[in-house]
């Protein structure tokens, strides 16, 4: 049975160095090929980590399939109970950390819309009143189609140009659905601890994603960085609404996204490290997925035999 835990612990392991070669490729593609490689990266790896704790799972399921008694099975292997009881323990950790994951989302949504109550609305924005400078996606909940949110002190702090970068900003982040991205690299981090670390970057991507769009829209990348960076700078200073809330001009790293605004548009990848990051990261997610396929043919293939040699056919 040695076989099979090298290819559990390769399966669970193998996580921790796909992550850095994941935010490795995204440091060297455009803010959006970026996004979209962090998401799917984290989906495929999370994916993997199941299959293989599903596939555990199912030894005693399997000997019942071949009619083996169980106690054959631990002959052969005395570990399995003990093995397949860990496995299930994960996965029902998995399952209550998804199911918070989800609430969480949900509270944080229904927090959101609470707060444009007495929001004036002006086609897809709503203006809430009050001298805090704030303003955020806020993505379709219950019925209620997605609006930019947008506070009067936010509208007074900046310029009428500096206005259209914010809002061309929030209105990407609609467009684009980019909390559908948050909420897949939140879930993927409750299935396994190291796909937590792709949420930064993810979080980073996402906002120059936004960024780089609201700079095509005014066709000024230096008014887009400005606006930015008093946007950011005046959420920073007022006392910030208590909680998480949705995708937000200020969120992430501010100076490197105004310090790339102020350079070239970004374009494809270039140069050899890149396609050496992408291939690394390719080659660790196929690893995974196929690491869980073989770990469940792997298992099935034990049992058989296991049930020749007890019953000798």
């Amino acid at each position: 049975m040695t076989p099979v835990l090298v290819v559990v612990a390769l399966a669970v392991l193998l996580p921790w160095g796909a992550v850095p070669a994941a935010s490795r490729l995204a440091r060297l593609l455009a803010p959006r090929e970026a996004s979209l490689a962090l998401a799917g990266a984290a989906v495929l790896l999370a994916g993997g980590t199941v299959a293989v704790l599903v596939a555990l799972l199912h030894v005693p399921f399997l000997a019942g399939l071949e009619q083996l008694p169980l106690t054959g099975v631990t002959t052969h292997w005395p570990a399995v109970l003990p093995v397949a009881g860990v496995a299930g323990a994960l996965l029902v950790a998995q399952v209550v950390r998804l199911v918070q994951a989800v609430r969480r989302h949900r509270a944080v949504l229904s927090r959101a819309w609470r707060l444009t109550g007495g929001a004036t609305a002006e086609g897809d924005v709503l203006i809430v009143p009050g001298a805090e400078a704030d303003a955020f996606a806020l993505p379709r909940h219950r019925g209620r189609a997605g609006r930019v949110v947008v506070t009067e002190g936010m509208l007074e702090t900046l310029g009428a140009s500096e206005c259209a970068v914010l809002l061309a900003h929030e209105r990407a982040h609609l467009r684009g659905r980019h909390h559908l991205f948050s909420a897949v690299a939140d879930l993927a981090a409750a299935v396994h601890p190291a796909l937590g670390r792709l949420r930064t970057g993810l979080e980073f991507h996402l906002e120059r994603w936004a960024d780089e769009t609201a700079a095509r829209s005014v066709s000024d990348r230096r008014l887009a960085a400005t606006a930015i960076a008093r946007a950011a700078l005046a959420g920073a200073a007022g006392p910030g609404r208590h909680g998480a809330r949705p995708l937000s001009v200020s969120s992430g790293p501010v100076p490197l996204r105004v310090q790339a605004l102020l350079a070239p548009a970004p374009a494809g990848p270039e140069g050899r490290s890149s396609w050496l990051a992408a291939a690394g990261l390719v080659a660790a997610v196929l690893a995974s997925t196929l690491l869980a396929l073989g770990l469940a043919y792997g298992l099935h293939e034990y049992v058989e035999y296991a049930a020749e040699a007890l019953t000798g056919r």
